[in-house]
Formats: structure tokens, C-alpha cells, sequence
């Protein structure tokens, strides 16, 4: 049997996905000139923030897209101000790392015409340690500890639409409920896709309540499920699917192969960098968040489409 041969791509926006990476590294389209720079007034007791959530989360978003400390933050965000003209002050550095910690990133997203289809999945990061290169070539030379990852995206709009930051003792599926937990409920969902390691009662039951359709393989030499729920009766149908097609068919069939673009995603995630810099736990979920929102803004200035060929 001759191997088929493999598909063929081609991007219909150059031009306009040009202008879009183009724009990706101007500094002033982080710049909002309305945006609400001092923090309102909430009538509490004490001393009142000076600067609001946004404008926290403007500095740090600098912080994370140019890797830098907090001083030399501080310093580009007066630069950055500065080129805008606007006369607004600018928080030190202590308390950026103080509101770090409490800080609710906003994460935007589009959201395209039709059902939502997820893919899910999971990695991790590092926060503390060797890199993998000294690691190898010097042998560790003290404690490494990572922090894991899960992510929900919209394959449609190319958005994460969900995110959990657990640490890595966590395994992939209990955290499979807390993702589609962000999803409003009455949001039109069609299928979620992720791999044989969310193959589990409590994610295969998660998925089935919301109406869903599961996209999972069925791991190698499983057995079919007591039918006593509609969750397991869905599962046997995939494992009855896979055994009598075959499971390279079957993922064909189902589109099981675009999880592919969450594993792509994860390595732009990566790409602000393979260490998280925060060490307080609450103050490295901002960071994640803050990594998530700057994805979205980039796909918000514009995306490649591409249609297959053949």
C-alpha cells in the first residue's frame, strides 16, 4: 500500500498578515490613550491605589514582552509614555510586584460565527533551575521545579479561551472541568479535542453534561466502560469507532489532527521566554494570564489564513 501523499497549504493574506507582524512590533499599539490610567475612587477605608488594574497590567505586559526586570520596567514604560505624550505617572517597581499579586488580568478574545470547538491540552513551564541545555552538557546543579499549564483554545479565532496555571504534581484531567467551567454556559459549544490522557469518566462525564462531543482516543487496550451513564455510552462508542476503523481512520475522520495548533500554541507561550520569573505562586498566575493576553492581542492585529490545496 503506497504512502499518501501529504497535503498541500497555501495562505490567501500575505499582504494584510505582513501589515499584521509588522505592527506586532510597534511599541505604541500597546499605548491606549483612554484607557483609565488612575484608579477610581471605591470609597474603602485607608489608602487608595494610585494606579488602576489596567494600567498595572499595561506595565507588566511590557515587562513580560521584552523580558525585563522591574526597574527597567519602570523605566520603559516612562519612555513609552513619553513617545505617546502623555503625562501620566508611572509606577515604581515595588508596586508593580506588590500588585502583581492580587492583580485580575483581563484576557480578551474574539469569538467567531458558529458552535465553539476546543482543543485542550497541557505543559510544562519552569520557574525554577537549569535549563535544559546546562542540564545536559553540566549535569543539574541544583532543584528544578516547573509549574503546569492548561489550555483551551478556539481553533476558529486562534483565542485561548481558557486557562488554568496548577502546580506539576497535577495531572491533565481533574483540571479538564475548571477550563470548560470558563466557558459560559450558554455559549454553543459542538466539540472539545484533546488527548488519550483525558480519557477519564470525570472528563468524558464534564464534556457529555455540557452537550458536547468528545474528541478523545481511546488509549491502547482499554476496555469498554459499564454503560450506566450517557458518558460511558459515548466512550464505548469511540472505542467501538476506533477498534472497527482503526485508530489512524478514525482521527482522520473526526479532525482528531487539528490539536495540533494547541501544541503550536504552547510554544508560543513559550517563546516569552522558558522561565517564569515570578516565584510567588499567585504572582506567576498573573504572569501566565499576562502571557495569554498579549497571544490574543497579536491574533487580534491579524492572522495567516490558509485554505488546503489538496
Amino acid at each position: 500500500m503506497s504512502k499518501p501523499s501529504p497535503a498541500r497549504y497555501r495562505t490567501t493574506n500575505w499582504s494584510s498578515y505582513n501589515a499584521s507582524l509588522r505592527q506586532r512590533g510597534s511599541l505604541l499599539i500597546w499605548v491606549d490613550k483612554d484607557m483609565t490610567w488612575r484608579a477610581p475612587r471605591d470609597g474603602r477605608p485607608g489608602r487608595p491605589a494610585v494606579f488602576s488594574d489596567a494600567a498595572i497590567q499595561f506595565c507588566l505586559s511590557i515587562k513580560v514582552l521584552f523580558k525585563l526586570p522591574l526597574h527597567q520596567t519602570a523605566g520603559m514604560v516612562a519612555s513609552l509614555l513619553r513617545m505617546a505624550g502623555l503625562d501620566w505617572p508611572v509606577p515604581d517597581f515595588s508596586t508593580l510586584c506588590r500588585r502583581q499579586k492580587t492583580l485580575a488580568v483581563q484576557d480578551p478574545y474574539r469569538r467567531a460565527d458558529g458552535p465553539l470547538n476546543l482543543l485542550v491540552d497541557s505543559a510544562g513551564i519552569k520557574f525554577l533551575g537549569d535549563g535544559e541545555w546546562q542540564a545536559r552538557k553540566h549535569g543539574v546543579q541544583g532543584r528544578r521545579q516547573w509549574r503546569k499549564v492548561h489550555l483551551a483554545m478556539d481553533p476558529a479565532a486562534s483565542d485561548i479561551r481558557a486557562v488554568e496555571f496548577t502546580p506539576s504534581r497535577d495531572c491533565d484531567s481533574p483540571v479538564l472541568p475548571d477550563l470548560l467551567g470558563q466557558i459560559p454556559a450558554g455559549e454553543q459549544t459542538g466539540t472539545i479535542t484533546a488527548d488519550g490522557a483525558y480519557d477519564t469518566r470525570r472528563c468524558h462525564k464534564a464534556i457529555i453534561d455540557r452537550n458536547v462531543i468528545p474528541i478523545i482516543p481511546i488509549r491502547r487496550n482499554r476496555r469498554l466502560w459499564k454503560e450506566d451513564c450517557p458518558a460511558a455510552r459515548a466512550r464505548n462508542d469511540t472505542l467501538r469507532a476506533t477498534r472497527y476503523y482503526g485508530r489512524a481512520l478514525w482521527k482522520r475522520w473526526t479532525g482528531y489532527h487539528a490539536r495540533s495548533r494547541i501544541e503550536a500554541k504552547m510554544r508560543g507561550l513559550k517563546s516569552f521566554g522558558e522561565h517564569i520569573m515570578a516565584r510567588d505562586p499567585n504572582r506567576q498566575t498573573a504572569e501566565i494570564h499576562i502571557r495569554i493576553a498579549l497571544m490574543n492581542r497579536f491574533n487580534a492585529l491579524g492572522t495567516a489564513e490558509i485554505i488546503r490545496l489538496a
